[in-house]
């Protein structure tokens, strides 16, 4: 694979594309571009592990609650994340399918000794949102920052 993830040109807010051989490793990358985005994951280490569960009716609308509930973790958890590990599953049949997503992510309360802040992320944004599948699956987001 040439990249976990990529950013791109983008006027006021951060853009990134970020890419996996399945849907859960893309999702993953995304959640790590997001992340490296505000902090260096290098300063980050994973002492506590926090359990996102999420369900929604197409991949599209589930990767955007992933990464919004990322950013809500950061927020209202005070933590910094570096490892995420996604599993996701179909819910259901056919035509009230959805996709379910279960995550485990891997960081640390925050420790202004260490966590050293760039870009503030305001919100992860529906703006140019979308993910596609050639030969690797590939999300592309732009942050509010």
């Amino acid at each position: 694979m040439r990249h976990k993830f990529e950013y791109l040109e983008h006027t006021a807010d951060v853009m990134f594309r970020a890419y996996g051989s399945t849907q859960e490793e893309m999702l993953s990358h995304a959640a790590s571009a997001l992340f490296k985005t505000m902090v260096d994951p290098e300063t980050i280490a994973a002492r506590e592990s926090w359990t996102v569960e999420i369900e929604a009716p197409d991949l599209e609308s589930l990767a955007y609650q992933w990464l919004s509930e990322i950013v809500f973790l950061f927020e209202t958890e005070s933590a910094v994340f570096s490892t995420f590990i996604v599993r996701l599953t179909q819910v259901g049949a056919m035509p009230d399918e959805t996709i379910k997503l279960h995550a485990e992510i891997g960081g640390e309360r925050i420790d202004l000794n260490r966590h050293a802040f760039g870009t503030e992320v305001k919100a992860v944004t529906r703006h140019k949102f979308g993910i596609k599948k050639n030969d690797l699956w590939c999300i592309q987001v732009v942050l509010d920052v």
